[in-house]
């Protein structure tokens, strides 16, 4: 099995994955003045979660209730299960929330329980949102120091940790624009749950890569004679059973939690489906043969105009 020869087609494969999202996070831009849209964790506001003994009522009479009470809130209100809503809006203090319960309390045919509420001023949404951007830097510092400490006795151990860090790039990409688009069409909002999973990814991702790299680390010291193309896709190959059979785990029960988790996990469960699809696929098809074009300097020929034969 020949990875290592159609790697430029898996470079494809990732930009024509990558490319449709930052259309969407562009878009975004453009339309709310942010790549995501971003929930209470990041932009400030507040959420109320409240319980219906009698018949749920429709979502217009909660949206109702609040800009009763709160013109300018903005409410989004999301069922959670079958007697449940959480309401995600502008900020609002403990007497609107009084106000807004007391209303869907005498629309409702039974008593109406607050289950919870909470309020993130906007100095504190930035806050989580600079404190969001550090640990990712971090992160990918951390890496790149530890592959190359641990790959010291390979040549070029530098490369190992660097394309590491591109592998979990192209991961974090897809992860962002698959939420942009999710944001787009399903009016998604990235929050604490969101950066939680993307951090997980992160974490999947290189643990996947180290895997591929740690073979080819021994196989360096054992097929001395072959060529590095060779020796890096016999290594892919030695680890593909394992790194497919340990994530496709983790991922049948991402999915069943994702089909029968509730309403409330559902958007941090597909966000990490996605994430572990992505650093699986990297760690095998880009990861490694990045290894491969730059042990071959291949970017030299890459806007050469190939040689006819004989001349």
């Amino acid at each position: 099995m020949n990875i290592i020869k159609n790697r430029y087609s898996y470079f494809l494969i990732s930009l024509l994955i990558i490319i449709p999202g930052l259309i969407f996070l562009i878009i975004n831009w453009v339309n709310i003045k942010a790549p995501l849209p971003l929930g209470i964790d990041f932009t400030g506001g507040s959420l109320l979660e409240v319980q219906f003994e009698g018949v749920r009522p429709a979502n217009a009479t909660v949206q109702e209730a609040f800009l009763k009470f709160a013109p300018d809130s903005d409410p989004i209100v999301q069922p959670l299960g079958d007697d449940s809503f959480a309401i995600r809006s502008r900020t609002i203090d403990d007497a609107t929330k009084g106000q807004i319960v007391a209303e869907l309390d005498d629309n409702s045919d039974g008593a109406v329980t607050v289950l919870e509420f909470s309020s993130v001023s906007a100095s504190v949404g930035a806050e989580v949102t600079k404190a969001a951007g550090i640990a990712i830097l971090m992160a990918a510092l951390a890496i790149l120091l530890y592959i190359w400490y641990a790959f010291r006795g390979v040549e070029h151990a530098f490369r190992y940790g660097t394309a590491a860090i591109f592998a979990m790039l192209h991961d974090v990409l897809v992860v962002l624009g698959v939420e942009a688009m999710l944001g787009y069409f399903l009016g998604w909002e990235a929050d604490a749950l969101f950066l939680t999973a993307l951090l997980t990814v992160i974490g999947f991702s290189v643990h996947d890569t180290i895997v591929v790299f740690d073979r080819i680390r021994e196989n360096s010291h054992i097929y001395r004679r072959i060529g590095y193309e060779t020796l890096v896709n016999h290594s892919i190959v030695q680890t593909l059973d394992r790194s497919i059979n340990t994530q496709l785990t983790v991922m049948l029960t991402l999915f069943a939690l994702a089909l029968f988790g509730g309403e409330s996990i559902r958007h941090f469960v597909i966000i990490l489906l996605v994430g572990i699809f992505s650093g699986t696929y990297s760690s095998i098809f880009n990861a490694a043969p990045l290894l491969v074009v730059w042990e071959n300097r291949e970017w030299k020929n890459w806007f050469r105009r190939p040689t006819r034969s004989g001349v």
